[in-house]
């Protein structure tokens, strides 16, 4: 099996939360919510296909957390508002 999977979607993950430790982008903006959800999505799935219960856990949890935010943001930028 290919580790691409996860290593995509630990850096994904690890970016996002860095640039938000540096203060490059807000927890709440779009790029924030998107490298989050798209990281602990493939991991997610990478954790699936192996059978890792901890991990199935762990990163669908994170991406039913990430998906409030991401919706909202996208909602408020398809009505046009700030």
């Amino acid at each position: 099996m290919s580790q691409l999977p996860q290593l995509l979607g630990a850096a994904l993950l690890l970016i996002a939360y860095a640039l938000s430790q540096t203060g490059r982008i807000r927890s709440d903006s779009l790029p924030y919510l998107l490298l989050n959800f798209l990281g602990a999505l493939l991991l997610a799935i990478d954790a699936i296909r192996a059978v890792q219960w901890g991990f199935i856990i762990l990163e669908c949890a994170w991406v039913l957390f990430s998906l409030p935010g991401l919706l909202k943001v996208l909602g408020r930028r398809g009505t046009g508002a700030a």
